[in-house]
């Protein structure tokens, strides 16, 4: 048997350990697996009768202490929400599993899932089981995991790898949106003194831009496929450039970028380089890339205005024999995974600074 690969520090296993580990044991082949597991797709589809199919993804579960209660069951449900809706389809049913720590009480958990209730009740999101216990070895952040699911006619999903070479790739909201919000909320005394009161307010509400259901569901209401979208996935850990290399991954062929296309606000720009973080490799739940046929790319764009979400073409899928091409400042370089997302070393080195 082959060594395998090391885990990362911390955060998400890379494609090698994917590929080496995961990727042969996947238990029995069925037919009816349209979408299995690869690296850098977000959702499983399966096939079922009468021409629909059900679109499966799961996620950790997790309460921020810095977030508070409220807000960390707000983004657990739309961490889990966001990468369903990259399928094209609607979430619709939530299976959840909640392993506690036993020094959380039955109030903090009781304003925790009220608010889970009420986000998924606004997406219309039933929630059709689960577990829920405290075990002795169990803390924060992560505190269990959730399953969502969605149905849908099987000619209107859409998967990373139906992108194709002269489809246009857009990237909504822009780079660094998580770490911008995160960051705003975790050390706010230290980026007030920095950057005023007015930015700090700004940089905090990048929390509710994380995430990407509405721009999802809006893009695709053009149409899907030959229609109008191809493929979408959401910028987690590795940032825009990482869910673009992911994406790229998926689909098989090559991609070109322009890195001066990609949007980049003043808040995320200033934060990113306070703690010295490449803003385009960091964080970004509420980044979506989407690929478009050329044709359609300017509906979508017009469709995501109203919404007032920021979206720009950053690029094309091109030929898989063309490589992963990032144009930066005139310089072409191959774009390359980042692997560890600088988020992580740059919060703990602020926490060790004291920075508040």
């Amino acid at each position: 048997m082959n060594s395998a690969p090391e885990f990362p520090p911390i955060g998400k296993i890379d494609k090698a350990f994917f590929d080496q580990v995961i990727y042969p044991r996947l238990g029995a082949e069925r037919p009816e697996v349209l979408v299995g597991p690869r690296h850098g797709m977000d959702n499983a589809i399966v096939k079922l009768a009468g021409g629909q199919v059900m679109a499966v993804t799961t996620d950790p579960l997790s309460i921020i202490p810095a977030l508070g209660l409220k807000d960390s069951a707000w983004l657990s449900v739309h961490l889990l929400a966001s990468d369903l809706a990259t399928s094209g389809l609607s979430p619709a049913y939530a299976v959840l599993d909640f392993n506690l720590p036993p020094k959380m009480s039955a109030q903090d958990f009781e304003i925790y899932w009220q608010a889970m209730h009420r986000e998924f009740e606004r997406l219309n999101i039933a929630v059709i089981g689960g577990h829920t216990g405290r075990y002795v070895g169990c803390d924060y952040t992560i505190v269990g995991g959730g399953t969502l699911i969605a149905v849908g006619p099987e000619n209107q999903y859409i998967a990373p790898n139906m992108a194709q070479p002269g489809d246009l790739i857009i990237v909504t909201k822009g780079a660094a949106i998580a770490t911008t919000g995160l960051l705003a909320r975790v050390f706010p005394e230290t980026i007030q003194a920095r950057f005023g009161e007015n930015f700090l307010k700004r940089a905090e509400e990048f929390f509710e831009k994380f995430s990407v259901v509405e721009d999802a569901l809006t893009a695709v209401s053009v149409g899907v496929r030959d229609a109008g979208v191809t493929a979408m996935h959401d910028a987690t850990e590795g940032g825009v450039l990482g869910a673009l290399h992911e994406l790229a991954t998926a689909c098989g062929h090559g991609l070109r970028i322009e890195k001066r296309q990609i949007p980049l606000s003043e808040e995320a720009a200033k934060v990113c380089e306070l703690f010295e973080i490449d803003p385009y490799i960091s964080l970004s739940e509420g980044t979506l890339i989407l690929t478009v046929r050329s044709v359609k790319a300017g509906q979508v764009l017009k469709a995501l205005a109203p919404k007032k979400i920021t979206a720009a073409i950053v690029g094309e899928i091109t030929p898989e024999e063309q490589g992963l091409k990032l144009v930066d400042d005139k310089r072409i370089q191959t774009l390359t995974h980042p692997g560890e997302d600088p988020y992580w070393g740059a919060f703990w080195k602020a926490r060790e600074r004291g920075w508040k």
